[in-house]
C-alpha cells in the first residue's frame, strides 16, 4: 500500500470510530459500511464487501447505548479489509474477519478506558458544571470528543500496523486448505451469531413469518440474479 492509501485508511478508520457514538452517527460505523469504504480506498471493493458482511453479522443485534460494553467493530472491519486485500484471494475472508474480530474487542476495551477518562474529566469540574457554567461545558464536551477522535485514531492505526506486519510476516504464504478452513469456520460463527440476533430481535410472534418470508424471497431472488 502506498502512503497516500494508508492515510485515506487511518481517517476513514477514525471517521468510522468517532461514528460510533461521538458525530455524527450516520451509520458509517456499520462494518458493511467500513468495509466498502475501506475496499474502495484499496481499490478492492469486493473484499471490503465480503470481509464487511461476515462481521455485520457479528455486530448485528449489539445497540452501542448507556454502559453497555460491547466489541468495535469499524475500525477493526478496516484493517481486516487492508489484511485480506494484502493476503488477496477469496481464501484470505477468514484471516481478515478474524483479526477483525480480534480487533474489534480490542477497540470496546478502548471505549471503556475513554468514558473512564470522560467521567473523570466530569468530576473535576462538578461545581462548575453544576453551577451552569456554559464555557465549561463546552470544554468538558469538546474534550470528550478530542479523546473519542484519538481513541479511533489510535486504534485504527494498530490495526493496521498489525495488518501490516501479518502480511510481511508471508500471511499470504500460508497453506491453501488452512485459509479455506479458517474462511469457513469463520463465516460459519457469523452465520450462526447473525441468526441468533435475528431470532432474539424477531422472536416467537407473528414477525417470525414475516422474517420466513423475507428470506425465502431473498433468497429467490439471489437465486434469479
Amino acid at each position: 500500500m502506498s502512503a497516500e492509501v494508508v492515510l485515506a485508511l487511518l481517517v476513514w478508520g477514525t471517521l468510522v470510530g468517532v461514528d460510533l457514538v461521538s458525530v455524527p452517527q450516520m451509520m458509517i460505523a456499520r462494518p458493511l459500511v467500513a468495509g466498502t469504504g475501506a475496499g474502495l480506498l484499496l481499490g478492492d471493493v469486493e473484499m471490503g464487501l465480503r470481509v464487511g458482511v461476515v462481521l455485520e453479522l457479528f455486530q448485528f443485534d449489539v445497540l452501542p447505548v448507556g454502559a453497555t460494553r460491547y466489541p468495535e467493530y469499524g475500525p477493526a472491519t478496516v484493517a481486516g479489509v487492508a489484511l485480506a486485500h494484502g493476503i488477496d484471494g477469496v481464501s484470505a475472508l477468514g484471516i481478515g474477519a478474524g483479526v477483525g474480530l480480534l480487533l474489534a474487542l480490542l477497540g470496546g476495551l478502548s471505549l471503556h478506558v475513554v468514558r473512564t477518562s470522560n467521567g473523570r474529566a466530569v468530576r473535576a469540574r462538578t461545581g462548575e458544571l453544576e453551577a451552569g457554567d456554559p464555557r465549561t461545558l463546552m470544554r468538558v464536551h469538546a474534550g470528550s470528543m478530542v479523546r473519542d477522535v484519538v481513541r479511533a485514531l489510535v486504534v485504527t492505526a494498530a490495526g493496521l500496523g498489525l495488518a501490516w506486519l501479518a502480511i510481511r510476516l508471508g500471511a499470504a504464504a500460508l497453506p491453501a486448505p488452512l485459509l479455506v478452513a479458517t474462511s469457513i469456520a469463520v463465516c460459519g460463527a457469523a452465520l450462526a451469531t447473525g441468526s441468533v440476533g435475528l431470532l432474539r430481535i424477531v422472536g416467537r410472534g407473528p414477525n417470525l413469518k414475516w422474517m420466513a418470508a423475507g428470506v425465502v424471497a431473498g433468497l429467490g431472488l439471489v437465486w434469479v440474479l
